[in-house]
């Protein structure tokens, strides 16, 4: 079972940020703008749980994530499935439309724009995220896959790279959760 390790952090200054992945030999992407339509099931209350349910779209590609819960204090660390939905056009629009028929209930969307870096370090590739959210601001994410036994490990090398990049102030609370607080 594969859990993703996460740690975020809000930036002021991405392009200082930046520079400083470039001389760790990360390579960053253009930016893509990613929308999220997140779902609150129809009897289970994934505020109170700590779950989520969203179907992303990016250029070219739709996606449908279940998060669980997260299963420490410190990290975003949580259980995910994401699944990729078909390439064509009307794939999420579809997807959605059968969460609305089994009375899930779009609650909120959320919209960024990412560059994705992939940085090596400590014998693993870092997922690297500089995020622009409007009415929040940047931040970056760093990010693993890891499988359970794996996971102290994973979050050992995230919070490694954090202090290098001198990165400070994690944030555990979701897009969704900080744009539903404003």
């Amino acid at each position: 079972m594969k859990f993703e390790v996460e740690q975020k952090f809000p930036v002021s200054d991405l392009p200082a940020l930046e520079a400083r992945l470039i001389a760790l030999g990360a390579s960053i992407s253009e930016p893509v703008v990613e929308v999220d339509v997140y779902y609150a099931h129809p009897v289970r209350d994934f505020a109170k749980t700590d779950e989520a349910l969203r179907i992303r779209r990016r250029a070219g590609a739709s996606l449908i994530t279940y998060k669980g819960p997260k299963i420490d204090a410190t990290t975003k660390t949580r259980r995910e499935i994401e699944l990729p939905l078909a390439p064509t056009e009307g794939s999420a629009a579809a997807w959605a439309g059968l969460l609305k028929t089994l009375s899930f209930t779009e609650i909120a969307e959320v919209r960024k724009s990412r560059r994705k870096a992939d940085l090596p370090w400590q014998g693993r590739r870092v997922e690297v995220s500089l995020d622009e959210v409007p009415r929040l601001g940047s931040f970056v994410e760093l990010e693993l896959l890891a499988e359970s036994d794996e996971i102290e490990a994973a979050k050992a090398c995230v919070a490694s790279l954090a202090a290098a990049l001198g990165l400070k102030d994690s944030q555990r609370r979701s897009y969704l959760e900080l744009l539903l607080d404003l």
